[in-house]
């Protein structure tokens, strides 16, 4: 058990994030234990891009600058995998043909016109959010990245789940999808809520914590929809609808927070 979970954990870091960390396990056990691990690469992540954000602000840069350094390291940390994904599924979205043709679309190497527009949106809404957030305080800044961090890779855990079909017989949506089962990945969930929920009580005390906690329910809500969405339409997940999915939570969780 000790052995698994150590490589779930270097699988969750080695493909979620561009870190430098040996996956040496590929089969499904390990793949049900990397992704059930998904929350604890957003963390590392998501503590990086705050640790960013809060040097630029207190080194004297405005919040602008401090939520574009916040949005950046991410990218940076992860490739851009996530990004590609979300560019790909809304051109695949977009298309409006065929579950087959679609799948052919996102795999092509180029980016179309509804990628573009979409990755534009969401990096705008993103910065938008944070800049909102640090110009809080970096407390609030701080906080914010590190829950849509984690938010963002629970999302993953939730989309793995038993139940979930693979659109594709290859690939990393095919070698993760139905890994998870329902209790784990619920549990998971209600760790990376309760986790979230403690910080925001020790940084704004129990408002901040209902705050955190609706945060992450918002941000996984998210994801869920557009999950379906993508189930109905390409008859299962893919590496790039993991991605979207990633990048939807993230952005619905960071802008709950800016409302909030």
């Amino acid at each position: 058990m000790i052995s698994l979970g150590s490589h779930g954990v270097r699988f969750a870091f080695g493909t979620l994030t561009a870190l430098p960390v040996r996956v040496s396990r590929w089969d499904r056990d390990t793949a049900r234990a990397g992704m059930l691990c998904a929350p604890l690469a957003g963390l590392a992540v998501g503590l990086l891009a705050a640790a960013s954000g809060v040097l630029l602000l207190l080194g004297g840069a405005g919040p602008l600058l401090a939520a574009v350094a916040a949005v950046a390291l991410p990218a940076a940390l992860t490739r851009g995998l996530h990004l590609d994904g979300l560019a790909d599924t809304a051109d695949g979205l977009g298309s409006a043909r065929p579950a087959e043709d679609a799948l052919r679309i996102m795999k092509q190497s180029d980016i179309g016109p509804f990628g573009v527009v979409t990755l534009l949106l969401v990096l705008l809404a993103q910065v938008a959010a944070l800049y909102e957030l640090f110009g809080r305080g970096w407390a609030d800044g701080a906080l914010g990245t590190v829950a849509a961090a984690v938010t963002a890779r629970l999302a993953l855990t939730l989309a793995s789940r038993r139940g979930v079909p693979p659109a594709r017989p290859e690939g990393l949506g095919a070698a993760v999808a139905g890994t998870a089962p329902w209790p784990a990945a619920l549990a998971v969930a209600c760790a990376a809520a309760a986790c979230c929920a403690a910080a925001g009580a020790l940084a704004g005390g129990g408002g901040g914590a209902v705050h955190l906690a609706l945060t992450v329910l918002a941000g996984a809500g998210g994801a869920e929809l557009m999950l379906r969405h993508c189930v109905r339409r390409f008859g299962g997940v893919t590496g790039d609808v993991f991605g979207a999915l990633e990048e939807t939570a993230a952005t619905t969780a960071l802008l709950a927070l800016a409302l909030g």
